[in-house]
Formats: structure tokens, sequence, C-alpha cells
């Protein structure tokens, strides 16, 4: 499973068609701050008669583009051809050399209408660290309900590099935590209540994804790196930094599907004295109602076997069902209270706190 934004965010009305996705997502895109991907996606609408392979995907998409983020699908494409200057006037506008935004898509859809078709028919690939301040503050309540180790295991890792959570400096709101020397810094806007305070030891971590990404392979990371927004060079440099790390610490990533994969790890017995921990992170889009249900179960199954020399926590990072906001959901056993511990920016830019109190 992978990440993804779905940008289905209030205040922006769907189309009838996949075909005015690219402009509803551009007015998405400016409303939240990336200008320049906004004025791509709008050329991209405009200019889509001269990309016919492209165009009849997109009119012909099955299901919601919006879930499938197939804006985000186009947007990373040309980003892709921009970075490595095919064509050069396209190049040349990411680079900031010239302003002429429509010139520009309009030679990329002409000269590479295949190689956009080919890149829209492939799930997204973000894999944003940005949301490992979010899961380590949830982290932090675990400590706070159970001063333990934690055994982090995560569904749809990608390239598993929110499993390297621990190797990261952070600043939540003036709470430093994680490596300070580390060459990625998350320091989001903290808002609302203070960040829980507490140290977080991680004793072992691993993930699964139905296509696990290699952190070692160029054409991996160049994709991923595609998938950053253009006007955001911030998050280019710090997602170059963990892919970094990752090379260094590469994450233990299995292929296999999230549930059956999930129901094997929870049948072997929790190690002593360490927190198991279940997280996610803007994976549950992707999958279908069945298996959500089967997951959720699952995991509740485990949790009614848990006491506390054995603990269980499962941590969301997800849509809520309204697809209005990011929420970031906390669930500790043996008792099986939920709390919502905060909403967020679905890349982690911002954190709203709500402070829930350990009871």
């Amino acid at each position: 499973m992978l990440e993804a934004w779905n940008l289905n965010l209030p205040g922006a009305e769907h189309g009838d068609a996949a075909t005015g996705e690219l402009a509803r997502q551009s007015a998405v895109m400016r409303a939240i701050g990336s200008p320049f991907v906004a004025d791509v996606l709008a050329a991209g609408d405009r200019h889509l008669i001269h990309a016919p392979l492209t165009q009849a995907i997109l009119a012909g998409w099955p299901g919601d583009p919006a879930a499938a983020a197939v804006a985000m699908r186009f947007n990373a494409a040309l980003h892709a051809l921009a970075r490595r200057n095919t064509p050069p006037v396209l190049g040349a506008l990411y680079r900031g050399a010239h302003d002429d935004v429509d010139g520009a898509v309009r030679a990329a859809l002409a000269a590479h209408d295949g190689f956009i078709a080919e890149w829209l028919h492939d799930a997204p690939q973000t894999n944003e660290v940005g949301r490992a301040a979010a899961i380590l503050a949830a982290l932090m309540m675990v400590r706070r309900r159970f001063p333990l180790p934690v055994e982090l295991i995560e569904l749809g890792s990608s390239a598993g590099l929110n499993l390297n959570l621990d190797r990261y400096a952070y600043d939540l709101g003036g709470v430093v935590a994680g490596q300070p020397g580390s060459s990625v810094r998350i320091a989001p806007e903290w808002r609302g209540s203070s960040a829980p305070d507490e140290p977080v030891e991680v004793a072992a971590a691993r993930g699964v994804d139905l296509h696990p990404l290699d952190p070692h392979d160029p054409a991996t990371c160049e994709r991923l790196m595609a998938y950053v927004f253009a006007d955001q060079p911030e998050r280019s440099a710090r997602l170059s930094h963990a892919l970094a790390i990752a090379r260094r610490h590469p994450p233990s990533l299995t292929r296999a599907d999230a549930t059956s994969w999930l129901l094997r790890q929870l049948d072997s017995p929790a190690p002593p004295g360490q927190v198991r921990v279940v997280f996610h992170s803007m994976v549950m889009q992707y999958v279908g109602a069945s298996e959500r249900r089967r997951l959720a179960e699952a995991i509740a199954a485990a949790g009614a076997l848990a006491d506390r020399e054995r603990p269980l926590a499962w941590i969301c990072f997800e849509w809520n069902a309204q697809r209005t906001a990011v929420e970031l959901r906390l669930t500790c056993w043996p008792d099986g209270g939920t709390r919502l511990l905060a909403t967020c920016h679905p890349y982690g830019a911002w954190i709203d706190w709500a402070g829930a109190d350990e009871g």
C-alpha cells in the first residue's frame, strides 16, 4: 500500500468527470499555498488536447479521481520530466528561468504524452517523513501510558522511511526530541496545547507493503522526489536526507498484503516489557471497506489479549470519514479506549494538538 494525499479538502467542489480534476485540484493547491503547482495543473487542464493518450485516460477514469489522486500523478509526471530537463523549456520553467507556464506545459504534453499517460497508471509514491512528527507525538502519549520501549509495526510502509523515525530530529512546538544531530529535521507548526514531552525508545521496527520501495534504487528515489511539490524545496531536501539514512539503516520491509501479514505478526507473542504499536499514515483511502474491517478486527482481537506487561497501541494518521480533516487517533489496550490526539496537515506541515490527557 502506498501513500498519497487525495486533496479532497473542504471548499473544493467535485467536477463531473476526471477531465475536470486537474482544474479542481489546481484550486485546492492555490488555497493551501502551492501556487506553482496550481499553475501547472491549470495549464495542464487547458492544454490536455495536446496529449490525447493522457486525455483519454482522464476522461475514462474509473471511480473517484480525487481518491485516486490522479492530479498528483499528473503533476509528478511533469515534475519528473522537468527534473530531467525534458523538454528544456519545461526544465527552465521549473528552475525559474521563465514564467511561460502554458507554453512549457503545452510543449511537455505534446512531446511526452506516452510518458505522462504511463505515470497515471501507477499509484502515488510520497512516503512523507513530515508525518513522522505526528506519529512520534502519539508515541509520546503511548510512553506516558506505558513507560516501556516500543515495537513498531507499520502498514503501507512504501520505502519504510517512517520506520526510521527515531533517527530524525524534531521540534514539536518547543519540545525537542529524536536525534539532535540528524540531517532530517522535522519542525511542524505546532498548534493547541503543548506536546507530551516523553522519551520514546524504539526496540524494533518492521513494516509491510504490496510494493515496497528500495532506497538504494536510483529510479525509485527519483520517483519519490518527483512526487514532492516543486515549490516546496524544504520537503525535497528532507526526503533526500531520509533516503540517505534509509540506505545506511535499511528498514525491515516485507512484500505482502497488509491484512495477512499483520495477522501473522499479531499471532506471535508480543515481547514482554514492550509496547507493540501498529501504525499507518494516509493508507486507508487505498484499502477497501472489507479489508479495513478485517484489519480493525485483527487489531481489536490482539488488543483483547493485551495486558500491562504486553500492551498494544494503534496509531492512525488518516482522513476522517468525510475527508474533511486528517486525524491522529490513538487506541491503547488493555482498556481499548480511543483518543483523538490531533488534526493535522496531510503532509504534517502543522499539527493541531488536542491535548488528550491520560486518565
